[in-house]
């Protein structure tokens, strides 16, 4: 890739990242102060449209061949005794305690697909934004095992998000053009964190997808 090119790309995933850095939950805030946080939205959309502009339009591939295990036979260690999983329950909920192995045994936890708060590490899930048999029909079913576990275990995009499972079940292997989150204040988020993971790693979109997205970034700054 030519370094303008690199550097542009860069550019934009941290523009966008600023957006998606913002908390998820929802808070009482005057008309004033919610400005800010509507034209950082209105400019996120904006690179999120120019980011899905760039990649290719094509047919889903086969689900042939796919399992999850291609992806990830389990999360990937990340630090002293946690995995993934582990890192991403820390630092998305409140008042989390660990266990010597890391494992969170206590804490609260907001769902952004349905706004939900709940008290049990068991009833959460971390979501795969762009879940894995998705991402497979979209050009990662061409990737080697090494980089289908790198995205199954990004800490750095918006791939891995705390949801609670009723709503990760619900969503399942669904696209955004016949899935998107219960809470409508959620689609811009949702819709630029989709593209952001695409956009990094290449993967094609279908065409009711380009427009389901294009449809939920109309969201921002709203």
């Amino acid at each position: 890739m030519p370094p303008s090119m690199i550097f542009w790309r860069r550019l934009v995933e941290i523009a966008v990242m600023t957006l998606l850095a913002l908390p998820v939950t929802a808070v009482a805030t005057s008309p004033a102060a919610a400005e800010p946080r509507k034209q950082r939205q209105a400019e996120a959309a904006a690179l999120a449209r120019r980011m899905l502009a760039q990649l290719k339009v094509s047919r889903p591939l086969s689900i042939r061949g796919y399992s999850h295990r291609r992806f990830q036979p389990r999360w990937a260690h990340h630090k002293g005794r946690c995995d993934v999983r582990e890192v991403v329950l820390a630092r998305q909920g409140r008042g989390v305690r660990r266990n010597a192995s890391c494992h969170p045994v206590k804490g609260r936890w907001y769902s952004p697909y349905d706004g939900k708060w709940l008290k049990s590490e068991k009833l959460v899930d971390v979501d795969h934004v762009v879940p894995l048999s998705y991402a497979w029909r979209s050009g990662a079913s061409r990737w080697s095992q090494a980089r289908r576990r790198a995205f199954a275990n990004d800490l750095t995009r918006p791939e891995l998000v705390v949801v609670s499972h009723s709503a990760n079940i619900a969503k399942g292997g669904q696209g955004p053009q016949s899935w998107r989150p219960q809470r409508r204040r959620y689609w811009c988020r949702y819709a630029v964190s989709w593209i952001t993971v695409k956009h990094h790693y290449r993967l094609f979109v279908t065409r009711k997808e380009k427009v389901a997205l294009l449809n939920m970034l109309r969201t921002c700054g709203r």
